[in-house]
C-alpha cells in the first residue's frame, strides 16, 4: 500500500456516523469498497467541504459498503460524528496524525493538506494561496500581529497528475 495516492476527490456519497470507542464508521447511502469509492488505506475526512470539519482518519478495513474501521481517532476533534458528510482523499497518510495538520490541535494555526493539480498551480499565481508545485501541499493560514491574513504553503509531495474536485486550485477543501 502506497504512502499516498493521486486523488484528492475519491467518492463521498451518503453520510457517516462514528463510534469513537470501536473506530467503526457506519454509513448511510455509502459505497465503501466499491470502484471509485473509499478503499483501505485512503483517508476519510469527516465533515463537509464548506463548513464543519471534524478531522481525518486512515481507513484500515472495510467490512461492507456501509461499514469501515479507522486506525485511530487521534486526528479527530472529539465532537460527535453522526449523520455527517464526509469525503475521501488519498493524501499522505503521515499527515493525519501530524498535530500540525490535525483538527484536534485547537487554538493553533489552521493547516490542511490539499491535492493541487498542474492547473491549480497556475491558478494560484495571483492569489494569497500561491503554490510552487503540483502535488500534495500543506497550507497554513494565520493572522499576524496586525490582524492580516497570512498564508504559508509547503510542498509535501511534488507530483503531477493529481486529481482534484470541481475547482482546480485545492480540490474542494474544508473552509
Amino acid at each position: 500500500m502506497a504512502l499516498w495516492g493521486n486523488n484528492d476527490a475519491v467518492g463521498s456519497d451518503g453520510t457517516v456516523s462514528l463510534n469513537y470507542s470501536t473506530g467503526v464508521v457506519t454509513g448511510s447511502g455509502t459505497t465503501f469498497g466499491q470502484t471509485g469509492a473509499a478503499q483501505e488505506g485512503d483517508v476519510i475526512r469527516f465533515g463537509d467541504r464548506a463548513g464543519t470539519y471534524f478531522g481525518d482518519a486512515v481507513i484500515i478495513s472495510i467490512a461492507s459498503t456501509t461499514s469501515l474501521t479507522i486506525g485511530s481517532t487521534a486526528g479527530l476533534s472529539g465532537a460527535a460524528i453522526a449523520g455527517t458528510s464526509f469525503y475521501v482523499s488519498q493524501l499522505p497518510k503521515y499527515t493525519v496524525l501530524d498535530s500540525k495538520y490535525s483538527e484536534a490541535s485547537y487554538g493553533t494555526e489552521d493547516s490542511y493538506v490539499y491535492g493541487v493539480s498542474e492547473a491549480g498551480t497556475e491558478a494560484t499565481t495571483t492569489s494569497s494561496y500561491k503554490v510552487t508545485h503540483a502535488g500534495w501541499v500543506g497550507v497554513t493560514t494565520y493572522n499576524d500581529s496586525d490582524g492580516n491574513l497570512r498564508v504559508k504553503s509547503e510542498t509535501l509531495v511534488a507530483m503531477s497528475g493529481i486529481t482534484t474536485g470541481n475547482t482546480p486550485v485545492y480540490g474542494n477543501p474544508p473552509a
